[in-house]
């Protein structure tokens, strides 16, 4: 198999201008055609590249074609945003009265589209405990349509089962849509484990630079095919900038991503014996409850650790001491980003939800960058030293 660096530079080749080394940004809305025949061929072309930009773009074929490649897929899109991406999964693929499974521990946002908007119009949830797979058989029913999964989870690192849990689901002929995120498919591959789809947040890893909003969808052309229709009605459309800085920065993907892996396992192993910190979640630990899972389906084990203090009132002191770190939502750039997890959640889903996830008020979400990682681990330790002093 190709490697991931390889495709990640290559992976569009032979969709750029002749000659072409660095592509070019097509600031277009709309194309011309020179015929009656041909503007008739590329309005009603799936997935075209070359009629509206809503419906396709030179930048977004590009982008697309690296990263279904990158997942090991047939086809791909891209969509405004991570959460532009999945409101069109959901929408192309679930109607009135269908059933959908989602992990308690899971991004805020999925869980407001699925607790809150798609209840709305009339789509039943179970929300499941994503480290037992027994969960997954349980919230099963006949109506069961689709299966939303992120692995690792945000922000409390949890692991799902790709294997079993998309092997129970295509048994009950629902489809298992993974959000690959955290992992990228550097660490990992859903679609190996045969997850019918992925998306990602292209903002964080596959961006890389905290410089672009952007979503991608990948999979079989069938299901993309599906999602793209409705994503032409609702309009997410990533403008052609954002879709060339999107590619830039996966360009080096790869080379990030082994930097982010190094520095979040040396970090989770410097702060662990802490005397401030309670637990550090992280699955590249031998200490993480499902390692051994982590292990066996992935690679490396990404860039996100969590940080448990045991005094909830000192988050806010670490965050205060790190010199290096900036406090920021988001994550996958290459600066180290922290945040305090329930405060943010608590914006985005209601108090019983929250209450749910598990979230605990001593919990600090790190997303290390690509600094040296003895700086970066030098910060943390004088920050947690810092922390644990008394007032």
């Amino acid at each position: 198999m190709t490697g991931t660096g390889t495709i990640a530079v290559h992976g569009d080749d032979g969709l750029s201008p002749r000659g072409s080394v660095s592509p070019p940004i097509v600031q277009s809305a709309t194309f011309s055609a020179e015929s009656d025949e041909q503007f008739a061929a590329v309005a009603t072309e799936t997935r075209g590249n070359a009629f509206y930009t809503r419906y396709g773009n030179p930048n977004h074929a590009q982008v697309a074609a690296v990263v279904a490649e990158l997942e090991g897929v047939e086809a791909g899109m891209v969509t405004a945003s991570g959460m532009g991406a999945i409101s069109t999964i959901a929408l192309a693929l679930l109607a009135a009265g269908d059933h959908v499974i989602v992990q308690r521990s899971t991004y805020g946002g999925t869980t407001s589209l699925v607790t809150g908007l798609l209840a709305r119009f009339g789509v039943d949830f179970t929300q499941v405990d994503q480290t037992d797979t027994d969960a997954f058989v349980r919230a099963l029913r006949p109506r069961t349509r689709l299966v939303l999964v992120e692995t690792p989870s945000n922000p409390l690192l949890e692991l799902t089962d790709l294997a079993a849990v998309v092997g129970l689901a295509h048994a009950n002929g629902a489809l298992v849509a993974v959000d690959n995120t955290f992992a990228t498919p550097v660490n990992q591959r859903p679609a190996d484990f045969g997850a019918d789809l992925v998306w990602h947040s292209g903002t964080k890893y596959l961006g890389g630079h905290s410089d672009v909003s952007a979503g991608v969808v990948v999979g079989s052309a069938e299901l993309v095919d599906r999602v793209w229709r409705t994503a032409i009605v609702t309009g997410s459309t990533l403008g052609p900038i954002d879709a060339w800085l999107l590619l830039r920065g996966i360009r080096t993907l790869s080379l990030r991503v082994d930097r982010h892996n190094a520095n979040a396992l040396a970090l989770a192993r410097a702060v662990e014996g802490h005397p401030a910190v309670r637990r550090v979640r992280y699955p590249g630990l031998a200490t993480h409850p499902q390692h051994a899972l982590a292990a066996r389906q992935m690679t490396g084990f990404g860039g996100v650790l969590g940080v448990e203090l045991r005094d909830g009132r000192a988050a806010a002191g670490l965050l205060a001491n790190l010199r290096l770190a900036k406090r920021a939502a988001s994550l996958g750039s290459v600066s180290t980003l922290v945040v305090h997890p329930r405060s943010m959640w608590a914006g985005i889903v209601d108090a019983e939800q929250l209450a749910a996830t598990g979230i605990g008020e001593g919990l600090v979400r790190v997303s290390t960058g690509i600094e040296d990682t003895a700086d970066l681990v030098g910060d943390f330790l004088a920050a947690l030293d810092a922390a644990d002093r008394p007032a």
